[in-house]
C-alpha cells in the first residue's frame, strides 16, 4: 500500500523533522511512503472570512495538482469523524482488502482547508475538537499510521 501524506507549509523545527523521520523509518516496513509539502500563504492576524477564503483556495489549488484520482482521499478536518485507533487501522485495512492501495491524507494549513479540496475528499478524520499546531498533526498522524499498521498486523503497540 502506498501512504502519501500532504502537508501545507515547510516543517522548520529539528524535533519535529526527527520525529518525522523516525516514523517514516518504522512505516517503511509496512507500506510506501511519501511526504509531500505544498506553500502556504502568509495571512494576517486579522483577515477577514474572504481573506481567510482566498487563502485556503490558493493552498488547495497546490494541494488539488498532488491529488490522484486513484487514490483514497481522508482529509485532516476539525468537524471530521473522530476515530480510535483500531477503527482507523479497520478503515486502512478494509480499502487495502477492498483493492485501494493508494490512501492519501491532506494536512491543511493554520486556517484550514479550502472547499475544493474538501469536496475531494472520501472521509474526514477529525483527531480532536480541539487545535493542534498542524506542523505538529504530521507527527501525531504518522504515529497513528503505524499504530494502524501494527494493530492490522497483530503485533503489539502501547494502549
Amino acid at each position: 500500500m502506498k501512504i502519501t501524506v500532504i502537508s501545507v507549509g515547510k516543517l522548520k523545527e529539528k524535533y519535529l523533522k526527527d520525529a518525522i523521520a523516525e516514523y517514516a523509518k518504522r512505516l517503511g516496513k509496512y507500506c510506501k511512503l511519501e511526504l509531500l509539502e505544498v506553500a502556504d500563504e502568509k495571512t494576517s492576524e486579522n483577515a477577514g472570512s474572504a481573506a481567510e477564503e482566498a487563502v485556503r483556495a490558493k493552498e488547495g489549488e497546490r494541494i488539488l495538482k498532488l491529488m490522484r484520482d486513484d487514490a483514497y482521499i481522508i482529509t485532516l478536518e476539525i468537524d471530521g469523524a473522530q476515530l480510535s485507533s483500531e477503527k482507523l487501522a479497520e478503515k486502512i485495512e478494509s480499502l487495502g482488502v477492498g483493492g485501494k492501495s493508494r490512501i492519501i491524507f491532506i494536512i491543511g494549513g493554520s486556517i484550514g482547508l479550502g472547499r475544493e479540496v474538501r469536496k475531494k475528499s472520501d472521509f474526514a478524520l477529525s483527531f480532536s475538537k480541539m487545535t493542534f499546531p498542524h506542523q505538529l498533526m504530521r507527527v501525531i498522524l504518522l504515529e497513528q499510521i503505524y499504530r494502524s499498521f501494527r494493530i492490522i498486523n497483530g503485533e503489539p503497540y502501547h494502549k
